[in-house]
């Protein structure tokens, strides 16, 4: 008897609650990034390029197990690095996460200091795309061969 008297207030509840989500969410919601999580061969040398080149800060992660780092990458949005992938694998350019910074040269500037290479949007080492709006990007591959376009695009 008590068990259906609670499922009976755990339903209304439930049903409660979805009623006000949908009178106050409207019919769609509306879902938001958290974060992007990225799979990786060697954690050290992963942290070292992303907290090095790209001057990333880190945000407290649950697990403490030496196998995660997480990254805060916008307000609200964090970048989740995951040890464990056997080897590096090969993804396509198209397939990236974007990051904008003050000036592409400049970043340009600490990828040769670093000795890491950089491509533009057709592929070509070493060269800087010109789009038609006037951003500059350029892409650089992580050390597990994850994608990222860097930009000076100003929103």
């Amino acid at each position: 008897m008590k068990i259906s008297r609670l499922l009976l207030v755990l339903a209304a509840v439930f049903c409660s609650s979805q009623f006000l989500w949908a009178q106050t969410a409207g019919s769609k919601p509306k879902a938001v990034l958290n974060h992007v999580a990225i799979y990786v061969v060697d954690l050290e040398k992963t942290r070292s390029f992303y907290s090095g080149v790209f001057q990333l800060d880190t945000i407290p992660e649950p697990f403490h197990d030496n196998r995660h780092i997480w990254y805060s990458i916008a307000p609200g949005v964090a970048l989740h690095v995951i040890q464990g992938a056997g080897v590096p694998k090969e993804y396509f350019l198209n397939n990236h996460i974007c990051f904008s910074v003050p000036k592409t040269e400049v970043f340009v500037g600490i990828l040769q200091s670093r000795k890491i290479p950089y491509y533009n949007s057709k592929g070509v080492m070493g060269e800087i795309t010109n789009r038609i709006d006037g951003v500059k990007q350029i892409w650089v591959k992580d050390p597990d061969g994850y994608w990222i376009e860097v930009n000076d695009a100003k929103n």
